[in-house]
């Protein structure tokens, strides 16, 4: 299992990715409304601060298993985010 420290990282650069392809969006599309898009960034943020808030709780049962299913939340919830960024046409 990697490291804490690299979960941490993990879930730091694929947010800040989605974040980044949002910004890249809005450069190239000046003239639609950023709404929809500004929505995106602020999910990124929500799960970003929940993810963190997940990895920061020390005393589990199972540290392994917790680490893995906030890793298999951050696969999923970026996935369904850069669905939402595709949509945005």
């Amino acid at each position: 299992m990697a490291s804490v420290r690299d979960l941490k990282k993990d879930i730091n650069y694929v947010l800040g990715d989605i974040i980044g392809a949002v910004c890249d969006w809005e450069l190239e599309n000046t003239d639609k409304d950023t709404k929809k898009s500004e929505a995106i960034v602020d999910e990124a943020i929500e799960t970003f601060d929940e993810l963190i808030a997940k990895v920061n709780i020390r005393k589990v049962e199972d540290p392994k298993a917790h680490f893995r299913a906030i890793s298999a939340e951050l696969e999923d919830r970026g996935k369904k985010l850069i669905e939402k960024i595709n949509k945005l046409g």
